[in-house]
């Protein structure tokens, strides 16, 4: 079984009801970023591509990158030697990646739509994969975690930007936060309550920091350690692939 929420369900369910949701709130999800985050989401994601330790001429997965803007941020610090690749499940959010990209004049970037448990990728094929804001509706985390360390060469890093574990004592208002309000903003902006219901449930049921620390030693990831950001409402996770 797989949690959707707080629901149990059957991982092929799940997998169908994830894709629903995105392809549901694809048109808006920018744009429900940054005012479901204040704008916070913009310093988290240079943040995240700071401890990735860019350099130029790598080749970068940007896993669960739905509308690109990700990938774009990659793509300047890699520079024209480098390359990174856009990857979702969802073929609504690939279309407003596209679409993004596109515009930005990044038509290079190749955009390739895959199932996170079986990437379509050689083994030992990327020198960095970041993943951010999707883990958490990946089918299976785990297996998602094994395949990032396969198609990783060695002495390359994984990292994962996830919504996390807050301090004890911002707690009990991230919660009202995200329950309350948050389904509230994706009817009115979005026309998707149940969507953003959704959202804060899988925020409260992902793993917190220490555990998702765990799983990815178990995936096989060396040295994994993980940052607190905004008093660990959001977290970044990095592993390396040293065999």
């Amino acid at each position: 079984m797989a949690r959707f929420g707080y629901k149990q369900v059957e991982p092929d369910e799940k997998t169908r009801l994830v894709n629903e949701v995105f392809e549901s709130v694809a048109f808006r999800y920018d744009l429900m970023n940054d005012l479901m985050s204040f704008g916070l989401h913009r310093v988290w994601k240079r943040t995240f591509t700071l401890l990735a330790q860019l350099r130029e001429g790598q080749r970068v997965l940007d896993l669960a990158g739905g509308t690109g803007d990700l990938a774009q941020l990659v793509r300047s610090r890699i520079g024209p030697d480098g390359q990174v690749v856009l990857c979702d499940i969802s073929s609504g959010m690939l279309t407003q990646g596209r679409d993004r990209l596109l515009d930005e004049g990044l038509a290079d970037i190749p955009v390739v739509q895959g199932d996170a448990s079986a990437l379509p990728f050689e083994s030992e094929s990327f020198d960095r994969i970041l993943v951010g804001f999707g883990l958490r509706n990946f089918t299976d985390p785990s297996a998602c975690l094994r395949e990032m360390h396969r198609i990783l060469r060695p002495g390359g890093l994984a990292l994962v930007l996830e919504f996390s574990e807050p301090s004890a004592w911002l707690e009990p208002l991230y919660r009202t936060y995200t329950h309350q309000i948050l389904p509230r903003l994706g009817e009115l902006v979005a026309g998707s309550r149940d969507s953003y219901r959704y959202l804060a449930e899988s925020i409260a049921v992902h793993p917190n920091q220490r555990t998702l620390r765990e799983m990815m030693r178990a995936a096989g990831f060396a040295s994994c350690q993980y940052f607190n950001l905004s008093a660990g409402i959001v977290a970044i996770h990095r592993g390396a692939r040293i065999d």
